[in-house]
């Protein structure tokens, strides 16, 4: 029995009943505290956000020289930083569904980037959200594009995964929005491109107002200085990819995440679906800030067992869940933000190798430093 079944199957039905209980009575206990001071936190998020933005496109249309720039580039990357990880991603989870306000209503909600509101909350949402690390049902598990267990066959393009790697987090906001496209089942012939045209429809729209934006109209606003303000926006869109997939992945792909097979996760029981929330997701330590610019995902944990609470939360209830996990003997994965970030950089690197036993693992034995120490494990 390998290390992942064992840590499934390290409790009881009637622990895992128990085990879920508790964290309904957590979740049950926080919404009733649900409150002004949680309207005010978020509308003072958004007003932060707002007032970044019109800085930082003022400095950058107005700026006499690079610093100022730069200032404006900085501010603008920080508001829609905050746009997409503390504002959008959190209302359009339902966190603030609550408050009945129309601006922050999560099925009406549309976020400052090329996906589709309406797309992500089938594939992140639904989809990821009740597949966590399910491999074969939550797609949000590499992207299609990424190996990162011994489960998925191993193919020579993995070979160069650390470039897709890269180029997934430059352009992260394109990945996120032509992942409803399903480009795996695409070239398997198990779905058409002709089903896709409504997703490819709605793509299009949104793709086109959001570079409409920022590489048409606040360029053609400042005349003669067309060209900084669209570099500017240019690299704080590069900013806000970079930032918005190293959060992500440090959530979901640190080393000691675990993937989960259909079988596995049959008829599993409540307590189980927040167990299995628990193995497959990562936590990192850092200041108020460094929070409050991962949307609060940095407590990725609190927020796969309860999406739907306020991600400003999550501090506070992690000191009940890791008291319940250390209650239940269930490991609680968390670390610094930078050790957690280089274990995804080792995991990616890892299964890039063929695996053990494969007829091209033969030419990378001899391989020395960093590189070549890398092993590929038999559970993740």
């Amino acid at each position: 029995m390998d290390m992942q079944t064992r840590a499934l199957n390290q409790l009881t039905p009637s622990e895992l009943d128990r085990f879920g209980e508790e964290m309904d009575q957590l979740r049950e206990a926080v919404l009733a505290d649900l409150g002004q001071r949680d309207a005010d936190y978020i509308r003072s998020i958004v007003r932060l956000q707002r007032w970044s933005e019109i800085g930082g496109r003022g400095l950058i249309h107005f700026s006499l020289g690079p610093l100022s720039w730069g200032a404006g580039v900085a501010a603008l990357s920080v508001s829609k930083i905050l746009e997409n990880m503390e504002v959008g991603h959190n209302v359009m989870h339902g966190q603030y569904d609550w408050m009945n306000d129309p601006k922050l209503q999560s099925q009406s909600y549309e976020w400052d980037t090329v996906c589709d509101g309406d797309s992500w909350r089938k594939t992140h949402n639904y989809e990821h959200h009740t597949y966590t690390n399910i491999l074969g049902k939550d797609r949000d598990y590499g992207y299609a594009v990424l190996r990162l267990s011994d489960d998925i066959p191993w193919k020579p393009r993995h070979l160069v995964q650390f470039v897709n790697y890269s180029v997934l987090s430059l352009f992260f906001q394109w990945g996120v929005g032509l992942h409803e496209l399903e480009t795996e089942k695409l070239r398997d012939g198990s779905v058409t491109l002709e089903e896709k045209k409504p997703f490819l429809k709605r793509f299009a729209r949104k793709a086109t107002r959001q570079l409409a934006k920022d590489y048409v109209i606040f360029p053609a606003l400042a005349g003669p200085f067309a060209l900084k303000v669209l570099a500017g926006n240019a690299v704080a869109n590069g900013a806000r990819n970079l930032w918005a997939s190293t959060i992500i992945f440090c959530g979901h792909f640190t080393e000691d995440a675990q993937t989960f097979s259909e079988e596995e996760c049959e008829n599993e029981s409540r307590g189980m679906w927040y167990y299995r929330q628990i193995l497959g997701s990562s936590n990192f330590t850092g200041g108020r800030w460094l929070h409050i610019m991962s949307g609060h995902l940095s407590y990725q944990v609190e927020h796969h067992l309860f999406p739907d609470i306020p991600a400003h939360r999550y501090p506070e209830m992690s000191n009940r869940v890791q008291a319940i996990c250390e209650k239940y003997n269930i490991p609680y994965n968390t670390g610094p933000f930078g050790k957690q970030y280089l274990t995804v950089l080792k995991r990616v690197a890892r299964y890039s190798l063929p695996p053990e036993g494969h007829p091209l693992r033969e030419r990378f034995e001899g391989v020395k430093g960093w590189f070549g120490k890398l092993k590929p494990r038999s559970a993740t």
